[in-house]
């Protein structure tokens, strides 16, 4: 990868802080994308992060380990490492219901984090972070979040040369990508909260390529307060998340429906055939006498039936009302569907695909260049954090050299992404949406506006946008707006050349 030569070539001439910094930079230039889950307390981060790995191993009640950033990787091993600030490790075993200890037996503000290995296929291709939540916790939680994100402080050698100072220590240690999870009541000051998480990450400012945002909950959205919803849920969600997108916008690239309780019930055991038969039963029930139950929790569960009480609790604790009734519908209609059936129906309501679809296509499918912009902050952060003009300079020059190459393209569109995105190039309005539709997706046909269009449409619209930015270019852009011009230019060139040899 053209970005680890930079660094390699640039190590023999930097101080030794400075290279301790870039070999940092190596090691997460080759580690899996970081995807760092954050929003505010009681948004069910948690829920959702073990819904993504598909296994319930992150705290989701408050506690100790709520308060702390943990870090799920894969490992051979399945381990939990509490990272102090000294830079000590201390091992603990999962707790025999198979997540992380509530209780740490450790004084927590002695600790910098949380390291979890799992032996976890989806962890192989991705590390997920889980953040306490912003806006509401302690200082020092907050702290923890925006400054530490999973940094792993390096003990320092006999002479301490390497050790890495605060400043370049956080400017190696954040996340690469952003899963934001919002509710219904998305508050003004949600883009400040978002812009504050990700002042700690290694990109200089999240955007539309490297952040997507959840709205989590989305069962307890009351349809008869979103216009248009038509008294249906789940059209309720899908509206309130399309004005919180224009909401959040430029920010992230979209905002997803999705109900974290039902999809980690769902994904990771915790749906069993047990509470499938329990379904059954209140399937049985006389409707008008179900639907009354269904009207409230403590309806649901004090209501005399066949059902035992604790069962209906258990069942409210895994899937709440809205889950509940739409296993019980999926069972009336096909009265001999299995549990394993159940089951998928249930994770297809969740909505917990179409939000690992978009992860795999605004993360995954570029997570090389992603990992490449946020390596390019780190290091251009690194030489400033130095306090030496001339390897400021070195560096400088050979990042322009880099940028210059044609295979840098890509870096050069993510940097052009985050210029229009951040507002630091001022663009009209329609020609800023265009950039970050050709920025922020994977897709061509996301990318050129025309989902779904034939070959030679895509081409012939490639080929004809390419000539207008070219013109744009060089009759009457900014020398500022000239710049991004060029570079969205050639992204149709190489969309067209793309789409013509297909």
């Amino acid at each position: 990868m053209s970005v680890a030569n930079l660094c390699h070539r640039l190590q023999s001439q930097v101080s030794a802080r400075t290279a301790a910094g870039f070999a940092e930079v190596l090691r997460r230039l080759g580690a899996p994308l970081q995807v760092a889950v954050a929003g505010r307390i009681k948004s069910g981060k948690s829920t959702l992060v073990n819904a993504l790995i598909g296994r319930r191993v992150a705290p989701t009640d408050i506690g100790e380990c709520t308060r702390l950033v943990t870090r799920f990787q894969y490992g051979t091993v399945d381990r939990v490492e509490i990272v102090f600030t000294d830079g000590r490790k201390q091992v603990l075993p999962f707790a025999a219901d198979g997540m992380i200890p509530a209780e740490l037996g450790v004084d927590i503000e002695q600790v910098s984090h949380i390291e979890a290995y799992l032996t976890n296929a989806v962890l192989q291709g991705m590390t997920v972070i889980d953040t306490p939540g912003l806006g509401s916790l302690d200082a020092a939680s907050v702290s923890r979040t925006e400054q530490l994100l999973g940094a792993a402080k390096h003990a320092k050698d006999d002479e301490g040369s390497d050790e890495l100072d605060d400043t370049s220590r956080n400017a190696v240690a954040g996340a690469e990508a952003v899963l934001y999870v919002v509710t219904q009541g998305v508050r003004a000051d949600d883009q400040q909260a978002l812009a504050a998480f990700t002042a700690a990450t290694a990109s200089r400012e999240a955007g539309p390529v490297n952040a997507i945002a959840v709205l989590n909950k989305a069962d307890t959205i009351a349809p008869e307060s979103v216009e248009g919803a038509d008294g249906d849920v789940w059209k309720a969600a899908t509206i309130l998340s399309e004005k919180q997108a224009s909401t959040l916008k430029p920010r992230v690239a979209d905002v997803l429906p999705v109900i974290g309780l039902i999809a980690e019930s769902a994904e990771s055991g915790g749906f069993t055939s047990a509470d499938a038969e329990a379904l059954r039963q209140l399937a049985d029930l006389d409707d008008d006498v179900l639907q009354t139950m269904l009207i409230s929790a403590d309806i649901f569960t004090t209501w005399e039936c066949d059902v035992p009480s604790g069962t209906r609790l258990r069942l409210l604790e895994k899937l709440d009302l809205f889950g509940i009734a739409h296993a019980v519908e999926a069972i009336r209609k096909e009265p001999e569907i299995t549990a394993g059936a159940l089951r998928r129906s249930l994770l297809d309501a969740s909505g917990l695909e179409a939000v690992r679809q978009r992860l795999s296509i605004v993360f995954a499918a570029r997570a090389d260049g992603i990992k490449a912009a946020a390596a390019l902050a780190s290091v251009t952060a690194l030489a400033h954090a130095s306090g030496d003009p001339g390897e400021r300079q070195r560096v400088h020059d050979a990042i322009e050299v880099l940028l210059a190459k044609p295979e840098a393209h890509q870096l050069r569109l993510l940097e052009a992404l985050t210029l229009v995105a951040s507002g630091a190039v001022d663009m009209p309005e329609d020609l800023s949406e265009e950039v970050l539709r050709v920025g922020s997706n994977a897709d061509i046909g996301a990318q050129l506006g025309k989902p779904g269009a034939a070959r030679p449409d895509l081409a012939a619209h490639a080929l004809e946008r390419a000539g207008w930015w070219r013109s744009f270019a060089s009759f009457g852009a900014t020398p500022a707006q000239s710049r991004v011009a060029h570079v969205v230019h050639r992204a149709y060139f190489l969309i067209w050349q793309q789409v013509r040899e297909a």
